[in-house]
């Protein structure tokens, strides 16, 4: 029997990551992502569990969308503040808001695909929402939201509304 769930889907993965692969090895780029997941680990609400690992990446559902965006926003800031030795590496994120299937630990479907092709359009230390996640019922304050306009990305008909997540400076 399969289960629905509904809430925050968020991807995330290492800009850079093949490149620093190449230059510094295999063991370099296994200690990073050690330390990537374990410092978003860190940073995760009571309400979100990590699905899966996927390479440089994580898979991250919210069971509260309003927690999505915050907490990719501080794990961009905290990966691109913390002090590694080969110097400072950015993630880049997509948050999307929507439904999936459970398959045992697994999350499937559109929306999944959805959060991930966003993933794909973000550079490096950005983090990219859907229309749903921006336009959710609980707006996360001191955010700003920079609308990118429709884009279309792989395997979906319909364009994408998207929009720029960053902390608002002028909040204070």
């Amino acid at each position: 029997m399969t289960d629905r769930t509904t809430g925050g889907l968020l991807f995330t993965d290492l800009a850079g990551f093949t490149a620093f692969t190449a230059e510094r090895g295999d063991a370099a780029a296994l200690r990073l992502v050690d330390q990537f997941e374990t410092l978003t680990r860190t940073l995760l609400p009571e309400d979100a569990r990590v699905i899966k690992q996927l390479g440089d990446g994580l898979f991250i559902h919210f069971s509260d969308p309003a927690t999505a965006i915050p907490t990719a926003l501080a794990l961009s800031d905290a990966w691109a503040d913390s002090s590694m030795e080969d110097g400072p590496m950015w993630v880049r994120t997509g948050v999307h808001v929507g439904s999936a299937l459970r398959r045992g630990d697994d999350l499937i479907g559109h929306d999944v695909n959805v959060a991930s092709r966003i993933t794909d359009l973000a550079a490096a230390g950005e983090v990219l929402v859907s229309e749903a996640a921006r336009y959710g019922d609980d707006l996360p304050p001191g955010v700003v939201f920079e609308a990118l306009g429709p884009v279309f990305v792989k395997g979906i008909d319909e364009p994408l509304r998207l929009f720029r997540a960053s902390r608002d400076t002028a909040a204070g």
